[in-house]
């Protein structure tokens, strides 16, 4: 046992020990990151730091867009994923399998390859430098879908479907109030990972978004496009950009892997 927690310990360090020192570096000069041996306590800068950070860009309006982009994101994904997951695991209807077989496949495409496409349709739609080039391309994906069919397959009793077929119910009654309450586990699960993966898209927000109007991702390539790389500055802006995902985990954290361990027990 207590080797069990000594390695959980020691996990737990080398895990946050690089968030920690980007801190440290962040609160300090350029200089710092000549010193030997390093400096391993934050210095007096920081906040005179994140100050140039606003200063260089945009960068308060980057974080509202990358908290309104991810937010949507991952309420629309796991709305519709778990509708679709529904649809999949529990209803038979012509195609399904088929349906299903083309939605996965989708997933071994890489997502590079419609970027072309997708930005002409863009320009087409007129959405280019908006947050909506960002948030309905992305609506619902193949790895949500597959993640809650899998899930509602093994979750989800076909007797309480029954159940509730004989108390009157119809498709979207039991999806409202039967399939949502069972579904909670995995949904919040599937939030979490779309919430972390939309906040961190870098490339697709690059293309189809202006220097003026930036996610995180793209304000923080800014800061580190000059012709003298300043790691302090760009440090300093990563830190602030990592602060929400880290606010998102302390508070729905404890009910994500509650969610995980009831979700075991149901299955």
């Amino acid at each position: 046992m207590r080797l069990r927690y000594l390695t959980l310990i020691a996990v737990a360090f080398f895990s946050a020990f690089p968030l920690y020192y980007s801190v440290v570096v962040a609160s300090r000069h350029n200089s710092a990151l000549a010193e030997v041996p390093p400096p391993l306590l934050p210095g007096g800068n920081f906040f005179a730091n994140v100050q140039r950070v606003f200063d260089t860009v945009p960068f308060a309006l980057a974080l509202v867009n990358s908290v309104l982009v991810a937010g949507a994101i991952s309420v629309a994904v796991m709305f519709l994923s778990t509708l679709a997951g529904f649809a999949f695991a529990k209803l038979r209807f012509r195609g399904r399998n088929a349906m299903l077989l083309i939605t996965v496949g989708t997933m071994m495409v890489p997502a590079q390859l419609g970027i072309i496409p997708l930005y002409m349709l863009m320009v087409k739609l007129e959405w280019t430098g908006t947050m909506y080039a960002l948030v309905v391309p992305a609506l619902v994906n193949a790895f949500g879908v597959f993640f809650m069919t899998q899930f509602l397959e093994r979750a989800l009793p076909n007797e309480l479907l029954e159940a509730g077929r004989v108390d009157g119910a119809g498709t979207w009654g039991l999806f409202w109030h039967v399939v949502l309450p069972v579904a909670r586990p995995a949904m919040a699960v599937l939030g979490m990972l779309t919430f972390m993966s939309a906040w961190n898209d870098y490339f697709w927000p690059l293309v189809v978004l202006t220097p003026d109007n930036p996610t995180v991702q793209v304000a923080l390539s800014t800061l580190a496009s000059g012709y003298v790389n300043d790691y302090v500055l760009g440090l300093a802006g990563t830190a602030i950009g990592t602060l929400p995902l880290v606010l998102v985990f302390a508070v729905f954290g404890k009910q994500i892997i509650g969610g995980i361990m009831q979700g075991a027990v149901k299955g």
